[in-house]
């Protein structure tokens, strides 16, 4: 895989146990949920009152299930993931494309396409971060939303060194929010703790969210 030059961070904190190329990783599908389902149930929550509906939305490092909850009224789902049969599997999906962002982070999308874009449960396989989000800011309209959902499950061969460095979850949402900020062109970034209140140990839920700037700021 080719080098970044335009990420600000030292490339050995985006190196994995296994470098090997993400395409043959994924190239068998799971269709397997990685999160309990409290967990699911509470990224649906947030979803039904932070996504705009009746809009077109962009699912990141999409796979067979976009946790959307029942009855979501939305205009298109367009899912960009790296396997092909979990997409299809998606009854939410409305379209799809398979593309490697760590081998290119460009999107294939249009400039201002979408009205919100989402990322859950993956962003810790990044190696290319900050291009990534640049990208997403020019594929959003003006004053949409990145939300970014991350839970503590991985696959730790491919989850990056930074992310393992990172001891908890205050730390992996600031280091989330340094990605944003070195994007540009996004206002402060908040995060939230959405983690469900089952009475028992469940996967906990966080959110690093922002929004594209506009031009009043």
């Amino acid at each position: 895989m080719a080098e970044s030059t335009s990420e600000p961070y030292p490339a050995e904190l985006f190196r994995r146990q296994d470098d090997s190329d993400d395409r043959m990783f994924y190239s068998e599908p799971r269709l397997v949920v990685h999160i309990d389902e409290p967990a699911i149930e509470a990224i649906g929550r947030y979803f039904e009152t932070a996504l705009p509906q009746n809009a077109v939305l962009l699912d990141l490092m999409s796979s067979w299930r976009s946790h959307l909850p029942e009855g979501f009224l939305k205009k298109r789902l367009v899912g960009l993931g790296l396997n092909e049969i979990e997409m299809r599997e998606n009854p939410q999906l409305d379209e799809w494309v398979v593309h490697d962002l760590n081998a290119d982070p460009t999107l294939p999308f249009e400039d201002e396409r979408f009205d919100a874009a989402v990322v859950t449960v993956s962003i810790q396989y990044l190696t290319r971060p900050v291009e990534v989000f640049r990208e997403v800011g020019r594929v959003l309209k003006a004053g949409a939303g990145f939300h970014v959902i991350f839970s503590n499950r991985m696959f730790p061969t491919k989850a990056v060194a930074v992310w393992h460095a990172a001891p908890g979850p205050e730390q992996r949402a600031h280091l989330i929010a340094t990605y944003f900020d070195h994007a540009e062109g996004w206002v402060p970034p908040e995060t939230l703790d959405v983690s469900p209140k089952a009475g028992f140990p469940t996967d906990p839920v966080f959110v690093v969210r922002s929004h594209k700037a506009t031009e009043s700021g």
